[in-house]
């Protein structure tokens, strides 16, 4: 007989278990607190902030996949490597798996866990058993019913339920809010991880191609100098030029050699960076990198407004859902004050003879419901809802922090955005100048109308300036990585598919901000 066929001849356990679902409906209620978000004091605007141009973008950083902002092949293909082998992603997962099966597990008791038991009894009573037999029945009979040898025989098939808690006052409701919420916690953690893993890559790889656009300055401006340097010591062996102008060539060309070894040196440390971010050695056959400044094709991010965070950023969210699962908490506490009905049921047959067990004389049920009233805990259950308490208000202080750190990420990133403008139109200005009064100055050397020290000195500030160009144009990229992953952008690969008039799902091409 299937366990399905046995519950239809089991009318009494169907009925305790609609009474089971009747008792869940009537119980609905939990005593989890009235939740309302809290107010951190913020701005209602970004201080200082204006749009730097206008915006074709219609899509805040949120709602921008990593793909879409990040055009760069190289980078987009480092990217991927990352969140394929980075560690602590793998961990985030399982973190979130795990939590998931907790939820699982906690939901699982708002239901009766119904099973299906049966097996025979064999057992030989002893002598001082005191057994007793009733009248009229000879002692043979007796022993033929209990088999040869005096072996008790019982056989017993039932299906049912044991130690089911009625949630009339929430408290399984409660600590399954709570599970909720934990599981929900950890799936924005992984979020707000890939956002990290996403933005360390990206600022990393700026790093790299600024160290090699320095790199390559210094390597021309060596190779540069060492010809002038050449052509000098010809010019002196002929005695058409001086010793002081031989060494000052000299100089310069070590000069130039230090500032290529030192560069070289970055670019290294560069890339083992970037090969522990992606937590892998970095492939030889990757696409060639696009020039510094080209990584991104948006040259300006809509920075909404400051409570915009509160639902894009998955630090702020993680935060709220945790303080979400420490109200909760405080519901199960305060249910434990309260009076506790278990449920036991079953409906079987037991027959001592095997060939009588499926007969309707051997239907058996039981119904064992039991009260638990908590009379004197000792502090233990008004000492739980305390902790659950102050959990709580330690979670509102923690996820109001929270939000003050992310306005201010972004309020710094925002500023810097501005100077970072600023300071490349000056510095574009200044290596033009500084091009220029070198150019002068050695036009004036070749002319004899003047010493080469101020060629040297010309030299010099030109090679300065067009190295704090490049520092300036890596600080600017960056700082625009830094507004992307400060308003919540990156945890997603591709932008949120659009509703079309059809109501079909289309990819938005991505489009260029002025």
């Amino acid at each position: 007989m299937t366990h399905q066929s046995f519950f239809r001849r089991s009318p009494r356990l169907r009925v305790a278990v609609l009474a089971v679902a009747a008792t869940q409906v009537l119980s609905a209620c939990t005593m989890i607190p009235k939740y309302t978000r809290p107010t951190p004091p913020l701005a209602k605007t970004w201080p200082g902030y204006s749009q730097t141009g206008e915006s074709t973008l219609p899509k805040v950083a949120a709602d921008i996949g990593w793909r879409e902002f990040f055009v760069d092949p190289r980078l987009q293909a480092l990217i991927t490597i990352a969140l394929r082998e980075n560690r602590d992603l793998r961990t985030s997962a399982a973190n979130i798996a795990t939590a998931q099966g907790q939820y699982d597990v906690q939901h699982a008791g708002l239901f009766p866990t119904i099973s299906a038991t049966g097996g025979p009894i064999y057992q030989v009573p002893s002598n001082a058993a005191g057994l007793s037999f009733a009248p009229g029945l000879e002692q043979g009979r007796s022993n033929a019913a209990y088999g040869d040898g005096r072996v008790f025989k019982y056989y017993s098939g039932g299906i049912g339920f044991s130690s089911y808690e009625i949630d009339f006052f929430g408290r399984i409701r409660s600590l399954t809010k709570e599970a909720a919420e934990r599981a929900l916690n950890q799936q924005e953690n992984m979020r707000s991880m890939v956002i990290s893993i996403v933005s360390q890559v990206a600022i990393a790889y700026i790093t790299w191609l600024g160290d090699r656009d320095t790199r390559t300055l210094a390597q021309n401006t060596l190779t540069s100098q060492q010809g002038s340097l050449k052509l000098t010591q010809d010019k002196y062996n002929h005695g058409e030029e001086n010793l002081l102008t031989v060494r000052q060539l000299e100089t310069q060309v070590q000069q130039s050699a230090t500032m290529l070894t030192d560069a070289q040196r970055k670019v290294e440390q560069d890339e083992n960076l970037l090969t522990l971010l992606i937590g892998a050695p970095i492939p030889q056959d990757l696409p060639a990198p696009l020039p510094l400044g080209k990584q991104s094709i948006l040259a300006d991010l809509p920075a909404g407004l400051p409570s915009d965070l509160l639902t894009r950023r998955p630090d702020i969210v993680a935060a709220e859902h945790d303080l979400l699962a420490s109200q909760a908490s405080i519901g199960a506490a305060r249910a434990a004050f309260f009076p506790r009905l278990t449920l036991t049921a079953s409906d079987g047959v037991s027959s001592l003879q095997f060939h009588k067990l499926f007969t309707a004389a051997a239907t058996t049920w039981g119904l064992n419901p039991s009260l638990q009233v908590p009379l004197w805990t000792w502090g233990m259950n008004s000492g739980n809802l305390k902790i659950a308490k102050a959990t709580r208000n330690g979670k509102i202080a923690a996820y109001e922090k929270t939000v003050q750190t992310a306005f201010r990420e972004v309020a710094d990133a925002l500023a810097a955005r501005k100077a970072y403008l600023d300071e490349k139109k000056q510095m574009d200005d200044l290596v033009f100048a500084a091009g220029d009064a070198y150019r002068l100055a050695k036009l004036r050397y070749e002319t004899g109308t003047d010493s080469y020290l101020t060629t040297l000195d010309s030299q010099r500030y030109y090679l300065q300036a067009q190295q704090s160009q490049i520092t300036v144009a890596v600080a600017k990229y960056q700082n625009l990585v830094t507004i992307y992953r400060a308003m919540g952008g990156g945890w997603q690969e591709g932008a949120p598919a659009a509703q079309t008039p059809d109501n079909k799902a289309t990819q938005p091409a991505p489009q260029k901000a002025g």
